[in-house]
């Protein structure tokens, strides 16, 4: 309740005059004081979210960018941000958490009046944190990692209160809440059909064994929305599962998650700027692997693509559906998740979802 509460106070502060001060509790708890909505950020993850929150010419509030995280493991999606916002090329780069690049002093350099890193980033950086804060740069973390409605809600409400953007954040928070509980409704309606599903990495060709999900990722999506994850139980966090554990489970639904991956000649590429037929010929490919056309899930024609990089996001809830139509299919039939994606991206963001993100296999 105190994150409501402190909140609630921000967004109540926005209607004062500009300078007064916003008090927020960030999403590792701690409470952030800034003098006056951001209006330039180290942004370094949640890059269409930020957008999305703070609308047409919210680029203009990006100081510089964690830019290694979206140009290099989203790269089709940065060149449709970079072609139709050119500014977000010229910003400056402050490296990467996970490659070990990440620079305090480039942010420090960068004069941003706030940084917004997601937790993931927070946790990773530790006492860069407080070199980024004693240099008078508030810091703020968001999570739309743990993949749950009320932290999607959360952060989406923190941008908002942070950037002074408090009535688009709550029409975008009220939109994913909606979307999310009619999907839970459904599956309730549905009743137990606990499909067993499959989700492979379909990033190194059908030769080598991808990484499957036992907690988080794909696999919180499958236990949201009521599928048996055959990886439960197998792997901790992430990691390929045996080809005869596989064939032995049966799968009814086969997810293989694919992106726009530079120099991956064998992986299934969806997303932004890629081709449905390849797509579906690399989908094609991994169904040729032995023992898988006999899978219920190769028989009954329920083998998908579907867009790595489309969780942990606001617009997840498009995936969300498209997953949990996979394994209740009449109680989605009304559904088309491809549309939700498109209508989203047209009502909050500045570039339009051009190429496959959820495919069927023919």
């Amino acid at each position: 309740m105190k994150f409501t509460l402190l909140l609630g106070s921000a967004l109540c502060a926005l209607a004062l005059p500009a300078m007064a001060e916003i008090t927020v509790t960030d999403l590792r708890g701690r409470s952030v004081t800034l003098e006056a909505p951001a209006e330039h950020v180290l942004l370094g993850f949640n890059y269409e979210d930020f957008l999305a929150v703070t609308g047409p010419g919210g680029e203009r509030r990006i100081a510089a960018l964690s830019r290694g995280p979206w140009a290099d493991w989203r790269p089709g999606q940065w060149a449709a941000y970079t072609a139709a916002l050119p500014s977000l090329a010229d910003l400056p780069d402050v490296g990467d958490v996970e490659s070990g690049t990440f620079s305090v002093e480039a942010v420090i350099a960068a004069r941003p009046d706030l940084a917004i890193l997601a937790t993931w980033q927070f946790d990773a950086l530790g006492e860069g944190v407080q070199q980024i804060e004693a240099a008078g740069i508030p810091v703020v973390a968001i999570d739309y990692n743990a993949q749950t409605v009320a932290t999607h809600v959360a952060s989406t409400r923190l941008l908002g209160a942070v950037t002074g953007q408090a009535e688009r954040a709550e029409a975008l928070a009220a939109l994913y809440q909606e979307r999310m509980q009619d999907t839970l409704d459904r599956v309730a309606q549905a009743g137990p059909d606990a499909r067993r599903v499959y989700v492979e990495l379909a990033q190194k060709g059908p030769a080598e064994i991808g990484n499957s999900y036992g907690r988080g990722m794909w696999a919180g999506v499958i236990d949201m929305v009521g599928g048996r994850n055959i990886a439960a139980g197998q792997i901790e966090n992430w990691g390929p599962l045996s080809p005869e554990y596989v064939l032995a489970e049966q799968p009814e639904v086969i997810l293989l998650a694919g992106s726009e991956w530079r120099n991956k000649p064998e992986a299934v590429l969806l997303g932004f700027g890629q081709d449905e037929a390849l797509a579906q010929e690399r989908i094609a490919a991994y169904l040729g692997r032995p023992g898988w056309t006999d899978l219920p899930a190769a028989r009954e024609g329920r083998v998908y693509g579907i867009y790595h990089g489309g969780s942990r996001t606001l617009s997840d809830f498009a995936f969300v559906r498209y997953v949990a139509k996979a394994i209740h299919p009449d109680a989605f039939a009304d559904v088309d998740p491809a549309a939700e994606l498109a209508q989203f991206y047209r009502d909050w963001l500045p570039v339009a979802p051009e190429g496959p993100f959820m495919v069927r296999s023919k």
